[in-house]
C-alpha cells in the first residue's frame, strides 16, 4: 500500500516561493506517474502539475507555467514541486498523487496535503 507525505508548506509573501516535497513509501515509486493537486476554500480541487515516471515528461495547469516546476527523485521515492513568484490565488492545500505508469489519468494514493498561504 502506497503512503504519499508532503511537506514544505507554510505562509509566504506574494513572490516568494517555497518547495514542496512529497514522500513515498510501500510501493513501486519508480513506476508511478506523481501528480501536484490543490483545493482552495469553497473550490473544487485543481490539477497543478504531473511527471511520468522516467522524470521525461512534465505537464502544468496554465496558471502556474513558468512559475512552478515539478521534479523527481526516483532514489529517493520523492517528488517535488518548486514555486515560485507566488500569488495569492496560489494559497490551498497541495496534495501529492500516484498513478500506475500504465493509466496515468487514474491517481489511486492520495497525501495528506500541505497549506500554502501566500499573503499579498
Amino acid at each position: 500500500q502506497v503512503q504519499l507525505v508532503e511537506s514544505g508548506g507554510g505562509l509566504v509573501q506574494a513572490g516568494g516561493s517555497l518547495r514542496l516535497s512529497c514522500a513515498a513509501s510501500g510501493g513501486t515509486f519508480g513506476r508511478y506517474t506523481m501528480g501536484w493537486f490543490r483545493q482552495a476554500p469553497g473550490k473544487e480541487r485543481e490539477f497543478v502539475a504531473a511527471i511520468s515516471w522516467t522524470g521525461g515528461t512534465t505537464s502544468y495547469v496554465d496558471s502556474v507555467k513558468g512559475r512552478f516546476t515539478i521534479s523527481r527523485d526516483n532514489t529517493r521515492n520523492t517528488v517535488y514541486l518548486r514555486m515560485n513568484n507566488l500569488k495569492a490565488e496560489d494559497t490551498a492545500v497541495y496534495a501529492c498523487a500516484a498513478a500506475y505508469y500504465t493509466s496515468p489519468q487514474n491517481y489511486f494514493a492520495w497525501g495528506q496535503g500541505t497549506q500554502v498561504t501566500v499573503s499579498s
